[in-house]
């Protein structure tokens, strides 16, 4: 007769009886084919009640574990693998995770200062929205995004950024990694994508995952070189005119036209613009985009709410040109929007009650002064013949360079052993770059300046 313990069991005995018997089964305790006491007896045996057991032997039932037969009672079911239990094989599972290193600081890290975070506003509108749109929330968004959000973003790019936008041109995505493989697959594989170098080195990625061919274009004090473009053959070219990542370039209007007459010489050719960071340029109003001077819909526009209010928001969108829509909504509209309902309305809200606005006006005041703060104390620290600056008005980067006698790599190692990350401008290209040496990447946005000082000197003392 089975017996066990339940002295110590806690929550409902049933679950409990349930897995022991079935840990038996599944060690060839209790073996295959072997009949089960039947309830009446198996309850009185362990002091329960014959319902407690009932319920166990249904679940094991319900599990396929055990089986019944009319007027015979419970029999063990003949499982496969029966003598290697789930225990023996979850220790044989062997999972190599990647653990992401936590660093005593980070020059390179782009996320948001928790109080820089519009936490008491977000909490009140997301309060509004599960309190007066229960009913909307629950519903299911297009594939393209909620109306509501759509309209909000293009109003505020009408405002902002001078773009008259038909809300239906919009596609909201689970962050820009999301939206580029959507283009992909409404461009084609068999397209040749042509990407900054250097760059953003994800794009690349994404396209390599997606045995997608990619060309790459060098840069110069312009930014994307179109003699580069014209050799690679491609006809998607991706770029971010108003300001490149990592150089801060930004491209003159020359340049920009240069880049639609390449479009418009052959059907099929298309322009992928990442407004990156736009909000936060440091002189003057934003650049006006490229989407806004294309008269023959040749640009796709694209830009994330992950810079502008936290890298945690993967909320990001694409402006598709009209004869593109079209061929979303033909080709790709059975696709779920991958962007939570709940968080859309939130974010529409925030957008159309003008604290988006608020927000940036904000972030950017605040972003200016730690700049400066920034970069006087690199001056207190380092002698003017040892540094330089490359600004070209950047956003919330810089591009800092050092004199060393040490290889990139050197000074990368000795700085990782003292918990310290610093990016190299060569670690972006995709192509020979030693003579960018001793040319660094620094990311201030979420930047401790308590730290910040203890950190520089360190930098200082392995170079």
């Amino acid at each position: 007769m089975i017996t066990y313990d339940f002295s110590k069991t806690e929550g409902p005995i049933y679950k409990e009886l349930y897995k022991k018997i079935r840990q038996d089964i599944l060690s060839g305790s209790i073996k295959t084919g072997e009949k089960l006491p039947s309830k009446r007896n198996l309850a009185r045996n362990l002091g329960i009640s014959t319902i407690t057991v009932e319920n166990a032997y249904d679940q094991l039932i319900c599990e396929g574990y055990i089986y019944t037969e009319e007027k015979k009672g419970y029999f063990v079911s003949a499982i496969e693998n029966l003598s290697e239990s789930q225990s023996e094989k979850k220790q044989k599972t062997k999972i190599q995770t990647v653990n992401r290193p936590s660093y005593f600081f980070d020059f390179s890290s782009n996320t948001v200062e928790p109080q820089n975070f519009p936490f008491s506003v977000w909490a009140k509108l997301s309060r509004e929205v599960l309190s007066d749109m229960q009913e909307e929330v629950l519903k299911i968004s297009p594939s393209s995004g909620l109306k509501e959000l759509r309209t909000a973003i293009a109003d505020h790019l009408f405002s902002f950024r001078g773009m008259s936008i038909n809300p239906d041109q919009i596609v909201i995505g689970a962050g820009t990694e999301n939206l580029y493989e959507i283009l992909i697959k409404l461009l084609g594989y068999e397209k040749t994508y042509c990407i900054e170098n250097p760059g953003y080195t994800k794009i690349r990625k994404v396209y390599e995952i997606n045995n997608v061919k990619y060309a790459l274009a060098n840069l110069d004090d312009k930014g994307l070189s179109v003699d580069d473009l014209k050799k690679s053959k491609a006809q998607i070219v991706h770029i971010s005119p108003n300001h490149h990542f990592p150089t801060g370039i930004t491209m003159p209007a020359s340049r920009r036209y240069e880049l639609l007459n390449w479009a418009n010489e052959k059907d099929g050719r298309y322009i992928i613009e990442d407004d990156y960071d736009s909000e936060f340029r440091q002189n003057g109003n934003p650049l006006p985009t490229l989407q806004s001077i294309d008269i023959l819909g040749k640009v796709i526009y694209m830009n994330t709410f992950s810079k502008s209010i936290a890298s945690t928001i993967r909320i990001s969108y694409m402006v598709l040109p009209e004869e593109v829509a079209n061929l979303y909504y033909k080709k790709l509209d059975f696709y779920s929007c991958p962007v939570p309902t709940f968080e859309q309305y939130t974010l529409a809200k925030f957008i159309k009650e003008k604290y988006f606005e608020k927000h940036i006006n904000r972030m950017r005041l605040y972003y200016r002064r730690k700049r400066i703060n920034v970069l006087e104390l690199i001056k207190k620290n380092f002698a003017e013949n040892e540094y330089s600056i490359i600004e070209n008005d950047s956003g919330l980067h810089f591009i800092i360079k050092l004199k060393s006698k040490k290889s990139d790599s050197k000074i990368k190692e000795l700085l990782l052993k003292d918990g310290i990350n610093l990016n190299m401008l060569s670690e972006y290209y995709s192509t020979d770059s030693k003579n960018l040496e001793h040319m660094f990447m620094l990311n201030y946005s979420s930047i401790n300046l308590e730290k910040f000082e203890k950190a520089i000197s360190i930098l200082k003392h392995h170079l």
